[in-house]
This record gives structure tokens, C-alpha cells and sequence, in this order.
């Protein structure tokens, strides 16, 4: 660290002020946004609304910085500059009002540079967790003149601005399945009366239910069994990474074990989340189907292509279609049996057309791949970056 640096503790150059504690029925739809974790992690949140008056303490303006303090460690805690209109700040956010040398930008960054090591103090259970105010109060952080404050921030930003950008082409090439499917076979309740007509069950040689051994609370070792998380499947593409390590004194089932090529189903879920579907394009080895998962077996004879089922399947009309066969008692995740799956009936188009449009899908991974691999050196690019920003060498 540069001689003219200072370190100090949080607590004496910011006041933390935190939301207030809405409750449901006092969520509007009109007045002012009521901002929420998920509204500063996903801009596309939906907002709730309070028409007021409530204290000032409470009202968040444009440039403010928000650092939510509460949720599920590498989803929900972050620092953000508040970039929307007046508004009322939630609970389990802090409003940090900074001393003025402090810069707001770098304060950003070195908070969000210290997450891990914030998340490593964090009190509560696997999924909710929260750091305390006494704990961020005594966070240590570095501070240059403003001079280098204002210069390290710019720097920083304009790589955050490329990662940004990585982000928002990524998204758009997430819409490219979606739309060709649209293009090639039209909508597919409608498009039933284009196409022969089958149900699941004429086309699937079986349906494999997962299992769901007590697992370690971490993800498998390369060279370790692991049982796939329902956040494998969720977002209706395979994420190998959301699993659990299977326990050493614990035989793994091989017969369970995910293979290319495999259509994933998640037949219990939120009554949003239930229904999603993946296609196992690659995979590492040793993972396996949870109980929540099943695995749809197509029929050799099925002239039907894991591409194109995968792809129906997704479709925001078929999976609202499936998801009302979904069922369950009051206060339990609704779930979709065996038997109603085998029944959902889908259009099959022509072989021909369906084998188009799968080379057409392996065109648009092919691209994501070259996609994820460029976010990943920008990641890599900036988590650099940050340590040395923080370290007096940038």
C-alpha cells in the first residue's frame, strides 16, 4: 500500500441506516417502489409500492449507495449505486451515507471486492444468512487521496462496463432458441393442428426417478459422487456446478448417474419454478438424478429428437400446460406424477424438420460456449483487477 493510503474501518466514514420493515399488507400499487434485494440483484424484478408519508430515513434517492446485508450468500449480498428514482428502502438493506473523501464508486468496488470474506461472518442457516452491522462496522478499507479514488473507480467501471455488456449479448442470445423454435413449428398448443399428435408416454421408453441420500453441504470434487440440486435443472439449462458431494460411507447408484444427451425434468418445485426442463448437452461424470429430478427416456422408434422435446417442453405455453398438472397438499410444493406427465399430448412434427432444427441449436451452443469462455477471462480480468486497485498497484 502506497504511503499517502489510509486504512480505517467502515464505521468511520459511512452510517449505516437500514430499511424499513414492510409488511405484506402494506405493499401497494401505487405510490413510490418499495426497493427489495431482488430488485437491486435482477432490474427486472417487479416492484411493490407505498404511497407514504413515512420517515426520511427511509427514502432512498438517485446516486444513494444500498448494500444488502441479508439473503442467500453469492445471490443476495452486493453493494449498488442506486441509479432509479426516489424511492423506500425495504428492510435488510443499509443506506451507507459516506463521509465526503470517500468516492462513491470506489467505495463500491472494495465492498463488493470483500463479499467472500463478509459472507465467511455471516450468522443463520443454509439458505438465509445475514452479516451484522457490527461486523460490516469494523470492515477495514483502504483509503487513497480522492484524486486516485476518482481514477482506480474509473478504471474499474469501464472493465465492470465490458462485463456488463458481455452479459446483456449473452441474454440476447438466450432469446435465439426460443425465437427459432417459434419460427420453425409456431406456437405448439396451436401448432397441434399442424402436426400428428402423440403423448409423452407413446414417445418415452421411461420415465427414471432420482434418489436424495443425506449429501455434505458442498459441491463434489471432480473425483467425488454428487447428487444433482434442483438448481441444476431450474433454469432450463444443465448447470453441473449445483450439486451435492455425496459422503464417502455413502455407495453411489451408477444406474443414476447423468449422461449427455439427457433429458432433465424437475417434477416438484415452487408452483413458478416446477416443470422446468434441461438438456444435457456435456456433463462431468459421478453426478446423479436427485428425487426431485426425473429423466425423460425417448423411445428409439419415438421419432421425436431430445432437442425438439427439450425445446417444447421449455416453451412458455407447453410448460404452463404441464405445470397445471402439478398437485400437492396445502403448504407443500406442488408435484407432477409419472402418470400425468405421461399424458401431456405434443405435436411431432416431421423428422427432418426436427433434425434442422437441432443442427441450428448446436450452432447457437457452439456460440454461448464461445460466449461463456469470453465471460470468464473478463471475470478473471476484473477480480484482477480488483486486487490490485485495493493493493495500491493499479
Amino acid at each position: 500500500m502506497k504511503p499517502t493510503w489510509t486504512t480505517r474501518r467502515l464505521e468511520e466514514v459511512a452510517e449505516l441506516v437500514n430499511g424499513r420493515a414492510f409488511k405484506p399488507a402494506e405493499w401497494q400499487t401505487e405510490g413510490m417502489q418499495i426497493v427489495r434485494i431482488q430488485n437491486l440483484n435482477d432490474p427486472s424484478a417487479p416492484y411493490n409500492y407505498h404511497p407514504g408519508p413515512l420517515p426520511e430515513k427511509y427514502r432512498v434517492h438517485t446516486g444513494d449507495i444500498l448494500l444488502s446485508w441479508s439473503g442467500t450468500p453469492g445471490t443476495s449480498f452486493g453493494c449498488f449505486e442506486w441509479a432509479g428514482s426516489d424511492a423506500w428502502l425495504n428492510q435488510h438493506i443499509f443506506n451507507v451515507r459516506l463521509s465526503p473523501d470517500v468516492v462513491p464508486a470506489f467505495f463500491v468496488h472494495q465492498l463488493n471486492s470483500k463479499l467472500s470474506e463478509l459472507i465467511a461472518k455471516a450468522h443463520g442457516g443454509v439458505g438465509l444468512q445475514h452479516v451484522t452491522k457490527g461486523v460490516l462496522d469494523k470492515l477495514s478499507l483502504v483509503l487513497p487521496p480522492v484524486p486516485e479514488q476518482y481514477r482506480i473507480a474509473s478504471l474499474l467501471d469501464e472493465a465492470d462496463e465490458l462485463r456488463r455488456r458481455r452479459e446483456q449479448a449473452d441474454r440476447r442470445t438466450t432469446d435465439l432458441v426460443p425465437a427459432l423454435f417459434y419460427d420453425m413449428f409456431g406456437e405448439p398448443l396451436k401448432g397441434q393442428l399442424r402436426w400428428d399428435c402423440k403423448t409423452l408416454g407413446d414417445v418415452l421408453s421411461d420415465i427414471d426417478s432420482g434418489w436424495s441420500p443425506t449429501c455434505a453441504d458442498r459441491v463434489a470434487a471432480t473425483d467425488e459422487w454428487g447428487v444433482l440440486k434442483l438448481g441444476a435443472v431450474t433454469s432450463c439449462k444443465y448447470l453441473e456446478g449445483e450439486n451435492k458431494a455425496l459422503p464417502g460411507d455413502v455407495e453411489p447408484r451408477p444406474d443414476l448417474e447423468v449422461k449427455a444427451g439427457d433429458i432433465l425434468f424437475t417434477r416438484k418445485n415452487t408452483h413458478e419454478l416446477v416443470a422446468a426442463c434441461a438438456h444435457v448437452a456435456t456433463t462431468r461424470p459421478r453426478l446423479m438424478l436427485s428425487d426431485l429430478i426425473f429423466r425423460l427416456r425417448i423411445s428409439g422408434d419415438a421419432e421425436v429428437i431430445p432437442d425438439y422435446l427439450w425445446a417444447l417442453m421449455v416453451n412458455a405455453s407447453m410448460r404452463k400446460k404441464v405445470q397445471r398438472l402439478a398437485s400437492g397438499s396445502a403448504g407443500s410444493m406442488p408435484n407432477i406424477s409419472k402418470q400425468r406427465l405421461r399424458g401431456v399430448s405434443i405435436p411431432v412434427p416431421p423428422l427432418l424438420l426436427q433434425g434442422q432444427f437441432a443442427a441450428r441449436v448446436a450452432e447457437i451452443r457452439a456460440l454461448e460456449a464461445r460466449q461463456a469462455e469470453s465471460r470468464r477471462r473478463l471475470d478473471d480480468l476484473f477480480q484482477s483487477m480488483l486486487h490490485r486497485a485495493f493493493e495500491g498497484e493499479l
